[in-house]
This record gives C-alpha cells, sequence and structure tokens, in this order.
C-alpha cells in the first residue's frame, strides 16, 4: 500500500487486514525468547464501553486526541484476535526499540506517543520493505532517506539502522507539525505525504480536523490513523486480552557501542568472541551482507555488553582471523527463508536469465548444482532455493 509525493510509505506490516504472512521478516534468525505460556487460546471479549473507557483514559495523557470509533474498533479487534502471534513479538520487541524512540521524541519535543508509528510502518522489524522499496523502522524510501543524509550503498542501508532513522523520522515529524499544527494531519502526511494533506484542506474549504474530512483521505491514510490508535490501545492494555509478550533475548539496556577499525565480517567476530551471528545481525541490522565496510574513519558496532570485553582482548585476532574478502557476502548456500525448487532448463535458457528470473546470482546456481562451467543442456535440471517472499 503506497501512496506519496514525498516519498514515503506505509507497509502495513502490522496493520493491514490482508496480509496474513510475512508480518514478521526477522523470525528468520533466532533472537525470540521461547515462552511456557499460551493464553492466546483464551480471548477475552470487552463491550466497546471497556475499550472506550481506556482509550479516553489514555488520551488525558497524551496531547494527541485519541478517539474510539468504528474504524478504530475494526484495529482493536484485529490486534487482539488475528494478529495475536505477532503483537505478542511486538510488544517484547518494544522493550528493545522503545528506549531509542523515547530519547528522540523527547529531544525533539515530540509527544512520546509516536513511538507507536513504527508499529503500523513495520512491526518494529529494522529490515522491513515494502513493496514500494520502502524500507526500516519508519519507511524511508531511498530518495527519502537521502534527505536527512541516511547512508545507503551495497554494504549498508541506514534506513534499517534504529538510531539513525529515527533521528530522521523525529526531523521529518516535527517538520509536517509545523505546517500542519495537528498531529492528525501530520500523522497522515507522514504516510500520503504533504502535498495530498493541503490539497484536502484546501478542497474542504479550510477544514482541519482530521475525522470530518476522513472521507476524502486516500483509504491507506484512513487506515493507517485507525492502526495508530489502537497500537496506542493495545500496547498499554494487551494484558486484558492476554496476550504474552515474547520479547528478544537481549534488551537495549545490555547493550554497548563498540568501533571497527578494519573491514570485516561478522563471522570473524562471531567466531573469535562466541557470540551468535544472528544476534550481530539483530543489533546491527543497518549491514545488508552481514560485512561491515570500513573506509578511514572507524564505524560504530553494537555488541552485547557481556561481550565487550571478549572483543578488546581478541580485537587483533578477531582482525586477521580470515581472508577478509569483501564479496564473500554475495555468495550464499541459499536464502535464509527458501524453499527449494527444481527448475528444467528450456532451449535457449542460460545462467544470467534464470539468475535473474529467481532473484540469485549465477555463482549461486553454479554452488547449488556444483557446475564448473556455464554451459547448459535443454532439459537439465537445476537446483534452485527461491526466497519465499517472491513465490507470493
Amino acid at each position: 500500500m503506497f501512496l506519496s509525493l514525498n516519498g514515503f510509505s506505509n507497509s502495513y506490516y502490522i496493520a493491514s487486514k490482508n496480509k496474513t504472512s510475512s508480518l514478521f521478516e526477522i523470525d528468520h534468525i533466532n533472537i525470540f525468547k521461547t515462552t511456557s505460556h499460551n493464553k492466546n487460546d483464551s480471548i477475552p471479549e470487552f463491550p466497546d464501553l471497556f475499550i472506550e473507557y481506556r482509550i479516553a483514559e489514555l488520551n488525558n495523557i497524551t496531547p494527541l486526541d485519541l478517539e474510539f470509533n468504528s474504524y478504530v474498533k475494526e484495529y482493536v479487534l484485529l490486534y487482539t484476535t488475528d494478529r495475536r502471534e505477532q503483537v505478542s513479538k511486538v510488544i517484547g520487541l518494544s522493550n528493545y526499540y522503545f528506549p531509542i524512540f523515547e530519547e528522540y521524541l523527547d529531544k525533539y519535543e515530540l509527544p512520546l506517543e509516536l513511538k507507536y508509528l513504527p508499529i503500523v510502518e513495520s512491526a518494529l522489524n529494522p529490515n522491513a520493505r515494502s513493496t514500494s522499496g520502502a524500507m526500516g523502522l519508519w519507511q524511508f524510501k531511498l530518495n527519502s532517506a537521502k534527505m536527512f543524509d541516511l547512508k545507503i550503498n551495497s554494504y549498508v542501508d541506514e534506513r534499517c539502522d534504529p538510531v539513525k532513522s529515527t533521528e530522521a523520522a523525529c526531523k521529518y515529524l516535527k517538520y509536517l507539525y509545523g505546517i500542519f499544527n495537528d498531529w492528525y494531519l501530520a500523522i497522515a502526511a507522514y504516510n500520503t505525504g504533504p502535498g495530498v494533506v493541503r490539497n484536502i484542506i484546501e478542497r474542504s474549504g479550510g477544514e482541519n480536523n482530521f475525522w470530518k474530512l476522513y472521507d476524502k483521505f486516500p483509504k491507506e491514510a484512513g487506515n493507517y490513523i485507525s492502526a495508530f490508535i489502537a497500537a496506542n490501545y493495545i500496547m498499554n492494555f494487551y494484558e486484558e486480552h492476554n496476550i504474552i509478550p515474547i520479547g528478544p533475548k537481549i534488551s537495549f539496556f545490555e547493550t554497548d557501542t563498540i568501533h571497527i577499525q578494519h573491514s570485516i565480517h561478522f563471522t570473524q567476530i562471531a567466531d573469535n568472541i562466541g557470540i551468535s551471528t544472528d544476534i550481530l545481525k539483530f543489533l546491527n541490522p543497518q549491514f545488508k551482507l552481514d560485512y561491515i565496510p570500513v573506509n578511514g574513519t572507524s564505524v560504530s558496532f553494537i555488541l552485547p555488553t557481556g561481550y565487550v570485553l571478549a572483543f578488546i582482548q581478541k580485537e587483533k585476532q578477531i582482525y586477521g582471523s580470515i581472508n577478509n574478502n569483501k564479496n564473500n557476502g554475495y555468495v550464499k548456500k541459499k536464502p535464509v527463508k527458501s524453499k527449494k525448487i527444481i527448475h528444467i532448463v528450456e532451449k535457449g535458457e542460460f545462467l544470467h536469465k534464470i539468475a535473474l528470473q529467481y532473484h540469485c546470482t549465477i555463482e549461486n546456481i553454479k554452488q547449488w548444482n556444483t557446475l564448473l562451467g556455464d554451459t547448459l543442456q535443454e532439459g537439465q535440471n537445476l537446483t534452485i532455493y527461491v526466497d519465499k517472499d517472491y513465490l507470493k
């Protein structure tokens, strides 16, 4: 779902009523704790008055005018029924990401309740990618990210950096509020672009009440605001709905920053200090190929506090431990979330064409099939591991 004049988009990872899979792209890395308790088979029901009362309680402590209506109710029901498992993980992940969000929202003097926006945007998945190419917790598109000096290249995507992307989002939200002087209109503009909001207000004779303008907004923008209010509700009252948080194995306050002096792969760190590469990926999602490029100045890298001393003690060994070929990151045995298929070579097909078809590389195909050359035979069977996302 993408509507934008400014390059921003909303992927509705947790809000969408249509998505039934891929809500959590980081499930493939083993960072979640397991829980022996499961209340998800016991779903309490509450009359609308109870939910309305609880939202009114929240409304007393925020400058945002939280409202309960039929649109919001629809998303409350979605979060407390069909999306219970995803909501459990979002609540758990909030313990890691919310301290970051709150620090920068406070720095820019913004309402702390805006920390719930990335729940709607990405389900707190820093590697979330929308169909329009928006990336990260706050879902920036490439050109928009460059306006905020977020670095994007073949190895690094700072749209996925929790700290840098959060500061960029705060700058943009503050700018939008300065234009519209209304938080719902500012939030809608974050979703659709300020030009869309300006035009709707102009055509409505200057009306600036979001709910009075609701029917004039694109459907996605209306859903966006409704989902945001529902996220405010469920993040504060999930216990009443018997939803158990499933958190990551590490908290924000158990991490520290080190400085990488030379280009290295994640495995060089993991193998030498005895840490899982899954944890390194979770803590450093901006590095696209598990490779840390260093060009002149050192690069910040997040580690669990308990591993910092081990890194310092083995730093020389880490930098010299394996062949530091930067292209190692491009060749992998198979996609992490993959499905094995057999491709039968047709007349006239060649490796590049097949690689493009399945979103892999010719090196991948050669590795999966132990091919020495580039020549293929008609009718030849090739084993291909396809990323499940491309099968949808």
